[in-house]
């Protein structure tokens, strides 16, 4: 088993549909608002920003870092 599939039972079943959102659309975009991951996924933006930590801080093929404040937080989304 991978270092990726292991680490990503680890999430909660917040932080997993959150990853594989970020995996299916980053392929396309590069910047996100957790308000509008939040509208994709029927989270709310604070639930978005309160489990992309663990997304930040794991070891996935997808590397997300926060990117901006202005208007509700950004994140940089690189797959």
């Amino acid at each position: 088993m991978s270092a990726t599939t292991a680490a990503t039972t680890d999430l909660t079943d917040k932080q997993a549909r959150i990853l594989s959102y970020l995996r299916e659309q980053g392929a396309t975009k590069t910047y996100f608002k957790s308000r509008l991951i939040g509208e994709a996924l029927g989270l709310s933006a604070k639930e978005v920003g309160a489990n992309m930590t663990a997304i930040c801080e794991g070891d996935f093929d997808v590397d997300v870092e926060k990117w901006g404040y202005s208007s509700g937080t950004t994140w940089k989304v690189t797959v």
